[in-house]
């Protein structure tokens, strides 16, 4: 639900903060005073583009802020469209803050205090606000829109499902063709696919081989080296005068000396040369092994080169490395497999398209049969309700038309409307008046209150050229509405205003040579005086409003 909307400096009103309540909330006041100010606000939160004109005289800018908590029907969806944004995630049950800072020369948009489009605010606006009026910002004159809703009142979900699976499985195996056939060689690319697979296959190349080449070759073109300085260590530990060996044996006589004289500690001494005695003996074993395994074999380094050369010009040729050198046999032969059996392939993808063709018709054609079934009834009920709104004797009806079968089906979908008997239906979207459009609108939905997932409604304009019995109707369906959704209204009928669930006066007055407009949410006694104020002001009227607001706290 939309919680509250703070203003600043945008047309006539200064400062503002309008607490808005669940159910159904009236917005009146003297014409002129600054009512649509409001619906601008609401235009500009939701994406509209901004007018500098729109600023209060002498403000260098002008902010509008809101708070918007989203119901559990499209917190996920909200959720995925403020991700893929990069904007902060609030939590089920938190608030969504929305601002815009809007001068001269530019206009500055944040959703949780994340900069953000126009554009996301424009996809918000369209999950969570529905603004029927002058200023419009209408889903429901969407076609694509009406087809939903009407999916949603014919409980159309599985079959919907079923389409769109069946879409998905078509479009697979035409991929499935059309990847085939963007692999399929010429047969005169046949024989170079065949000498590739072959050159590659007879080398018998292993994954990784070319790294363990280059290390053996690295170590054994210095293995000359190696065996050098290994045999010169070996040496030092034990073949020349004056080796570790020898100065290790003149240690060990002169620990013993130690030993007789202080046996204790001299056999510490001891044990510690056994273990000096010991690990010269172990790198001496290990510089020989050593050698023994490096020593160089012409012949096999010979080999080895000869192997590194041809991975190599493999490489080269087919690379730049070994794992591409594989793909591109694998790849040649798989291209050849497919050449060789290109006749079953083609046949057996084109076949799985047809059989998948014809499930998808069998299916659209199901759910067509649903919609169109569900359609007069949905008519019916929408016709009923438009008689209520003082529509006695218009039509409305659903017409259908035919598309290529798709994941949405094979339907497209217009709602068709006549204010009055003789006049020929039209396209909704084609109809000039905003008054009958809102009252459409309100009877559409009013007859998809349990379906529709947009939480906030707006409506203006919705009581032009309506009175009496109709008006009290209209404020009936509007309190009914807010049941199920949030619904702000801005009228200029007492009956609609008194059915009101929470009750705002916008006010106009004039102060030191400047105008200014205020929003006050009314009380008990404000909101008769109000009333009273709309039925003419009299005592009478004062007297009737009473009575309205009776009937509204009893119904």
């Amino acid at each position: 639900m939309l919680n509250w909307i703070k203003i600043r400096n945008l047309a006539l009103i200064e400062e503002a903060e309008i607490a808005f309540t669940q159910g159904f909330n009236a917005i009146t006041g003297e014409t002129g005073a600054g009512k649509t100010v409001l619906m601008s606000a609401l235009g500009l939160l939701l994406g509209e583009r901004a007018d500098k004109s729109l600023i209060r005289n002498e403000a260098k800018s002008c902010e509008i802020c809101a708070s918007l908590t989203p119901g559990k029907k499209i917190f996920t969806e909200i959720c995925e469209i403020l991700e893929s944004a990069g904007v902060s995630l609030p939590e089920e049950g938190e608030e969504i803050l929305v601002k815009r800072i809007i001068t001269a020369n530019s206009s500055r948009n944040f959703i949780n205090d994340n900069p953000c489009s126009l554009q996301l605010l424009n996809n918000l606006g369209d999950i969570l606000i529905d603004t029927h009026g002058p200023h419009e910002h209408q889903s429901l004159l969407k076609p694509a829109v009406q087809l939903q809703l009407l999916d949603q009142f014919a409980g159309t979900e599985k079959e919907e499902a079923k389409c769109r699976t069946a879409y998905d499985d078509l479009k697979e195996a035409e991929k499935d063709l059309s990847d085939l056939m963007e692999r399929l060689p010429d047969e005169s690319g046949i024989p170079a696919l065949r000498g590739t697979l072959s050159e590659i296959q007879v080398a018998n190349l292993t994954p990784g081989e070319d790294e363990d080449l280059f290390k053996r070759h690295n170590l054994a073109s210095k293995s000359h080296d190696i065996i050098s300085f290994s045999s010169a260590a070996t040496k030092i530990i034990e073949d020349e005068e004056g080796s570790i060996t020898d100065k290790v044996a003149e240690l060990f006589r002169t620990i013993r000396e130690i030993e007789r004289l202080d046996p204790e500690n001299g056999g510490i001494f001891m044990k510690e040369c056994e273990k000096i005695k010991m690990m010269s003996s172990e790198l001496s074993s290990s510089l020989r092994n050593y050698c023994e395994k490096i020593e160089l074999d012409e012949r096999e380094f010979s080999i080895l080169e000869e192997r590194m050369k041809l991975v190599q010009s493999l490489k080269r040729r087919y690379g730049p490395s070994l794992d591409d050198v594989l793909k591109k046999a694998e790849d040649a032969e798989l291209r050849i497999q497919d050449f060789e059996n290109a006749g079953t392939l083609i046949e057996t993808l084109k076949k799985k398209i047809s059989d998948r063709a014809d499930d998808l018709g069998k299916t659209c054609a199901t759910l067509s049969v649903k919609r169109k079934s569900a359609s007069a009834k949905f008519a019916q009920k929408v016709r009923e309700e438009l008689k209520k709104l003082g529509f006695l004797k218009s039509g409305f009806s659903v017409k259908f038309g035919e598309c290529s079968p798709g994941a949405g089906g094979s339907d497209t979908v217009e709602f068709l409307f006549s204010a009055n008997p003789g006049e020929g239906e039209k396209a909704l979207r084609d109809i000039a008046s905003s008054g009958e459009i809102s009252r459409i609108m309100l009877a559409l939905k009013t007859v998809l209150s349990a379906s529709d997932s947009v939480p906030v409604l707006v409506f203006d304009e919705i009581d032009v050229n309506i009175g009496g019995v109709t008006a009290s109707t209209v404020g009936k369906e509007l309190n009914k509405l807010g049941e199920t959704h949030q619904v702000l209204c801005i009228t200029h009928l007492p009956q609609v205003a008194a059915m009101a669930d929470n009750h705002l006066k916008v006010d106009k007055e004039v102060s030191g040579g400047r105008t200014f407009t205020s929003i006050v949410t009314l009380d008990g006694k404000g909101r008769i005086k109000e009333i009273a104020r709309m039925l003419g002001g009299s005592v009478a009227a004062e007297k009737h409003a009473r009575e309205l607001d009776r009937l509204r706290r009893e119904k």
